[in-house]
C-alpha cells in the first residue's frame, strides 16, 4: 500500500533532497510512499543531459539532477508524482516499473477521454495532435524486434508529449518519477530540446481541449498509480 502525500507547490531542489534523504534512510520495512506535487518554474537536467539542449533558459533556474534522461521543464499547472517504492519487496524490475508508471498515465488520460501512446525508444506518454481521443495504433509504437534487430529512432510525427518520465533506483528503491502537463504555460519548453529531442512538441490537457483542474488530475493520477504500482 502506498502512503499518499499531497505536498502542494514545493521547490524542486528541496523535494529532490527530501527524496534522497528518505531513500537513504529507509529500511526493509519502511512503507512505500507516493509524493504528488507541483513545482515553481525550473529546468532539470538528468544524468544524460547535455548543455546544448538548454537553448535559452533565461530567468528560469537550471538544476542538475541524478535522475535518468535529459532536460525537462517543471512549472505551475503540471502535476508531478514521485513514487518511492522498494522494487525488491514489490516483486518487479525497473523495466516493468517504468511500464507500470506509463500505464497509470494512460489510464488517467483514458478517464478524461484522451488516448495516451507509447513511442518506441522514447519513454513518456504522447497524444495524437489531430485526434487526441483516437484509439488507432501508432506505427511508431513499441513492437517486438527480431534477435539482433536494432531499435528504431524515435518518431514523433503527428504527436505531442504530454507526460515525461525520469527515475532513479538506489538499492532497489525508486525516486523521481513522472510529470503530467495539465494546464500550464508551455512556452518554457521552447527554450530547451525537451528530453533531448530537437523540435519535440509538448502539449497539455488544456491545449487539447480537456478542462480539468490540477488538483482533480492529481487525485486521479494518484489513484491510478496506487493501483498499477501495487505488488
Amino acid at each position: 500500500m502506498l502512503t499518499l502525500r499531497q505536498l502542494g507547490r514545493v521547490e524542486y531542489g528541496a523535494t529532490f533532497d527530501a527524496m534522497v534523504a528518505f531513500t537513504q534512510a529507509r529500511a526493509a520495512d519502511t512503507p512505500d510512499e507516493l509524493w504528488v506535487c507541483e513545482h515553481p518554474p525550473v529546468f532539470t537536467q538528468g544524468l544524460a543531459g547535455r548543455e546544448d539542449h538548454l537553448l535559452a533558459p533565461g530567468d528560469i533556474p537550471v538544476v542538475q539532477s541524478n535522475r535518468g534522461g535529459q532536460v525537462t521543464y517543471h512549472g505551475p499547472g503540471q502535476v508531478v508524482a514521485y513514487p518511492l517504492i522498494d522494487l525488491q519487496r514489490a516483486g518487479y524490475y525497473v523495466k516493468e516499473y517504468v511500464y507500470r508508471i506509463e500505464e497509470a498515465v494512460i489510464r488517467t488520460l483514458a478517464a478524461l477521454g484522451v488516448t495516451g501512446h507509447r513511442v518506441a525508444g522514447a519513454p513518456g506518454i504522447y497524444v495524437r495532435m489531430d485526434d487526441p481521443g483516437s484509439h488507432a495504433l501508432l506505427p511508431q509504437r513499441p513492437q517486438k524486434r527480431q534477435p539482433g534487430e536494432t531499435a528504431p529512432a524515435p518518431d514523433f510525427t503527428g504527436l505531442g508529449k504530454i507526460a515525461a518520465l525520469g527515475i532513479k533506483v538506489s538499492r532497489h528503491c525508486t525516486y523521481h518519477g513522472v510529470a503530467l502537463n495539465v494546464a500550464m504555460d508551455l512556452e518554457p519548453f521552447q527554450r530547451i530540446n525537451p528530453c533531448g529531442y530537437e523540435g519535440l512538441q509538448t502539449v497539455a490537457l488544456s491545449t487539447i481541449g480537456v478542462d480539468v483542474s490540477p488538483d482533480e488530475l492529481a487525485r486521479l493520477l494518484a489513484d491510478k498509480l496506487t493501483a498499477t504500482l501495487a505488488p
